[in-house]
């Protein structure tokens, strides 16, 4: 592993920080997302951990926060470095090609030579140094020609991620872990999934992609064309006073699209996507399910506790308790257990069903229930 030396030269990080976090309700809420929350006892937020591990990769200055108005203070709280010129603030949720794609825009026009990479603001790396090696390397194969993307290297059969199928070797410099990208597949069953582990030639898609913004840009013009042209109109208003009325005007209309669909699948199918092998720890902390595991190093049968000043007291009990309050939480004889008290909603599930939190969500919608959203 190739330690680096500074900065990658005119590369520049984009966090999308969106997203509520359904499936961690009601600890994730829309006022606090997950990526503002310490989900695994470092003492930082997700989105602070982000930051300090692209840091060595870009500098402050090369580093673009994406978000929602409402969240602008708490971003600008947790990251006090963060320059003025790189935060960018959606009026509303408009799914990841809008978000990466205008930074994307905007960033070409203040360096046309640039190569972006997106990654989100509430992902789990435990191993920094040889995230930023795979990092270095997209980026060489970026460079080339190619959209690329990380692929997490599975360490189990797990259902609650989509796949990419490997292909041929690439010949890149800088890159000796590069291969093409033949499809991404989508969250398959558990026998299926067993399958692709077996195989050694299916990756986790964690969501990362690195690409010149020019050539991402040019796929989302070829697959997309109303919303590259939204973006390339927002972009070039963006440093100049225009900046609000035209943005107020063209992001309502934009397309809701995730930019799996926009641009990585379609740039595999036409023999532009790489992939760079990620040898790293990885979650996504998409339910308590992960979170229980996250924070037990996946050991089974243990029972972990998060929250400053949390009182549990547990006897032959396991799973996760997730504690906002001062309640002592007393647990008999449960296995697998999930319970996550805050001061105005309680949750009880097991780690079997934490996937389907999202439907109390739902619930509470269409309750009418927004206070407690």
């Amino acid at each position: 592993m190739e330690r680096l030396e500074g900065p990658l030269a005119d590369f520049h990080a984009i966090i999308p920080a969106g997203g509520v976090g359904s499936r961690l309700w009601p600890l994730s809420r829309a006022e606090a997302p997950k990526f503002l929350h310490d989900l695994t006892g470092s003492g930082h937020t997700l989105l602070r951990d982000t930051w300090q591990r692209l840091l060595p990769l870009c500098g402050e200055d090369g580093i673009t926060v994406v978000t929602g108005r409402a969240h602008r203070g708490a971003v600008e709280k947790q990251l006090p470095e963060l320059r003025a010129q790189n935060i960018i603030l959606e009026t509303e949720p408009k799914d990841s090609s809008a978000a990466i794609g205008l930074a994307a825009a905007i960033l070409h026009r203040r360096n046309p030579d640039v190569v972006i990479g997106s990654f989100a603001a509430d992902h789990v790396i435990s191993d920094a140094p040889r995230f930023r090696a795979a990092v270095a390397e997209a980026v060489a194969v970026a460079r080339a020609g190619y959209i690329t993307t990380i692929g997490i290297t599975p360490t189990e059969p797990s259902v609650g991620f989509g796949y990419i199928r490997c292909g041929a070797d690439l010949d890149v410099d800088g890159a000796p872990h590069a291969e093409l990208v033949e499809r991404f597949v989508e969250k398959p069953d558990l026998d299926t999934a067993t399958a692709y582990v077996a195989s050694g030639d299916y990756l986790w898609n964690a969501g990362m992609f690195i690409a010149r913004a020019d050539r991402l840009l040019a796929q989302l013009a070829e697959t997309h064309p109303e919303l590259h042209d939204g973006l390339l109109q927002m972009a070039e208003a963006w440093d100049t006073p225009k900046r609000d009325r035209v943005v107020d005007a063209i992001w309502p209309m934009l397309t809701k699209i995730a930019i799996d669909y926009s641009v990585a699948e379609p740039a595999a199918a036409a023999g532009r996507l790489a992939v760079v092998r990620g040898d790293f720890p990885w979650d996504d902390v998409g339910d308590f399910s992960s979170l229980a595991k996250l924070l037990s190093g996946g050991r089974t049968g243990d029972l972990a506790i998060l929250g400053e000043g949390a009182r549990v007291l547990a006897d032959s009990s396991s799973g996760v308790v997730v504690s906002q309050s001062q309640r002592l939480i007393s647990l008999i004889g449960v296995t697998d257990i999930v319970v996550v008290d805050t001061p105005d909603a309680l949750l009880v599930t097991t780690r079997e069903h934490a996937q389907r939190v999202k439907s109390v969500v739902d619930a509470i919608k269409l309750s009418g229930r927004n206070d407690l959203l």
